[in-house]
């Protein structure tokens, strides 16, 4: 368990003269490291798999371990599911059935 943002992802990025500051501690928890990635993973790694090396190439470690990353995909996609739908964002609903389609598939 380490120190992770909870909702890590861009628009929690704030970056400017090459220095980055990140926003919204609100999910911040004591986690497998893996799970910070798992929005950047359904969200820009999805459509942009270079980001993905990228990332990684920074970060130093894949922390991610296979039969774990697919139960936090998992976890992830059904908590964005459930709260888009408590706090009526349909598109953001719409988003978290896609990632249990996804996730489930991985299974």
């Amino acid at each position: 368990m380490v120190p992770t943002h909870g909702d890590w992802q861009p628009r929690n990025w704030l970056s400017e003269n090459g220095k980055l500051r990140v926003i919204d501690f609100g999910r911040f928890g004591f986690r497998p490291a893996a799970t910070d990635m798992c929005r950047l993973a359904v969200q820009q790694w999805d459509t942009h798999p270079e980001l993905e090396a990228s990332f990684l190439e920074g970060y130093g470690v894949d922390p991610r371990v296979a039969g774990c990353w697919a139960v936090e995909l998992l976890r992830e996609a059904i908590g964005t599911a459930a709260w888009a739908h408590a706090v009526g964002d349909a598109p953001f609903e719409t988003q978290g059935h896609r990632m249990l389609k996804e996730a489930l598939a991985r299974f």
